[in-house]
Formats: structure tokens, sequence, C-alpha cells
């Protein structure tokens, strides 16, 4: 989230929902999903015609817009200038790595 604030536990049920809207939306298959406090850990299966740039920019937008339209009050005690999630974001490839293997990645990378 902008500024790490620990902010998305409340908002939690809707906001996965959100994330598996989008994904199905645009063909994004979801096998792994973690919300912490603060971050979000998704990891996803694309068609490799969408870029993995395209494909964060495309969720954290369409997430953001939601968040703000279902959670406005909550949202402005603790964000300013319109933001919800950081500029910044982790890409990796999994290749041939198990879904366990990053589930279990995501489990032990989950205070980070």
């Amino acid at each position: 989230s902008k500024y790490r604030n620990a902010i998305l536990e409340p908002i939690e049920e809707s906001l996965e929902a959100s994330f598996r809207d989008v994904c199905d939306e645009y063909g994004y298959e979801i096998l792994a999903l973690h919300i912490s406090p603060d971050h979000v850990h998704l990891f996803l299966s694309a068609h490799p015609k969408h870029s993995p740039s395209e494909i964060v920019r495309t969720v954290k937008s369409i997430t953001a817009r939601e968040m703000w339209e279902q959670h406005e009050p909550f949202l402005e005690e603790y964000l300013w200038g319109g933001g919800f999630w950081e500029e910044s974001y982790y890409v990796g490839t999994a290749g041939d790595v198990s879904t366990e293997t990053v589930e279990q990645y995501i489990e032990r990378t989950e205070h980070v």
C-alpha cells in the first residue's frame, strides 16, 4: 500500500474480490494470493502477449480505483493525494517451478 501503511486487513475481502475480478476479466490465472496488512504477494499465470509491467499496471490501477470507490472514508484517514499502491513493485518469473514452491516462498516472505 502507499507509504506501506497497514491498511489492507480491514478491506481484505473486497481487495481479494477485486484482484479476482480483474484477473478474470483480463485472462490472468491467480495461482496464489496473499494479502498482508501493508502489501500483497500475487502469483499468477498470463499469456506471454501480456508483459509483466502491463499486468502490474492493469491490476494496480483497477484495484486502486475500486478500493477508493468502496472504502473512501476509511482510506482518506491514511492516504492522501489519491494514491493507493506504492509505485514500486517486484516481478519475478517462475519458469518450471511448481505452484507449491512459489506458495511456500510467499509464506516464508510474508513479513517482507
